[in-house]
């Protein structure tokens, strides 16, 4: 449903393990590793760019990121995020591996160089690999700091997954998802709260139909619902992050 640009698979998540050591009389057990630390920058983040753009972001425990923006002026229309792995520390927040998934421009890649303070604000300067920037300022949402409860986001929701393309996706409060774009795609999926903030894995599946660009691929990514709007924002790219997905709609 979208168009795709090529980029380079994103590295990894990095897992920790536990090791144990023999002495000469027995099993000594090594010190585990400390803990991971959730990212100070943890959280939902609202706010607007120097173009006018809205802008939500979401910072997970594990410090990746999602900057999702609207297009110029119009907040209820997305036109692509931004989305990478960060860090925080001591009131400093950076990337190295940026990846700006525009419907309308393409992709760039850059890095982001801003601030925070934890739980108030986040704001930061992207700049791209071709010399261009673009800022954001943000506010923390205490939203996030809810549970995220299926049996809230179960409805309906039509929205616009391009400026030309609208879609109409059903999910339940079992955690699945299914829909329809204006093309003609035809999509399920699921769409399953996470352990940590108030955000949902999604999974979609594109049907194949005429419609679809993205084909039959499957997408992942993240979901946001906001209750004072009934609004649901998502965005999402395929295994190898060459095709991204976007979506905002509300429900009655």
């Amino acid at each position: 449903m979208q168009r795709r640009w090529m980029v380079p698979p994103v590295i990894g998540l990095l897992w920790l393990v536990s090791l144990s050591a023999c002495s000469g009389e027995g099993d000594t057990p090594t010190p585990a590793p400390p803990a991971l630390t959730a990212s100070p920058a943890e959280g939902i983040w609202r706010g607007t760019t120097n173009s006018n753009r809205a802008v939500t972001g979401l910072v997970l425990d594990n410090g990746v990121y999602w900057l999702l923006y609207s297009a110029v002026g119009k907040p209820s229309l997305l036109e692509g995020f931004i989305q990478g792995t960060s860090s925080a520390q001591s009131g400093a927040f950076t990337s190295s591996d940026a990846r700006d998934f525009n419907l309308q421009t393409g992709l760039l890649t850059g890095t982001i160089n801003g601030s925070y303070v934890t739980k108030q604000n986040l704001s930061g300067t992207i700049a791209y690999q071709n010399s261009t920037q673009s800022t954001f300022s943000t506010a923390y949402d205490t939203d996030y700091e809810l549970t995220p409860d299926p049996n809230a986001i179960a409805g309906t929701y039509s929205g616009s997954v391009t400026a030309t393309e609208t879609a109409t996706a059903i999910l339940t409060s079992t955690g699945t998802v299914s829909g329809s774009s204006s093309a003609g795609c035809l999509f399920s999926g699921t769409f399953v709260p996470r352990t940590d903030g108030n955000v949902f894995t999604v999974t979609i599946t594109f049907g194949g139909q005429s419609g679809c660009t993205l084909g039959t691929q499957t997408v992942n990514g993240i979901g946001l619902f906001d209750a004072a709007t009934k609004q649901l924002t998502s965005a999402a790219w395929n295994s190898g992050k060459t095709d991204g997905f976007v979506f905002i709609g509300t429900k009655p």
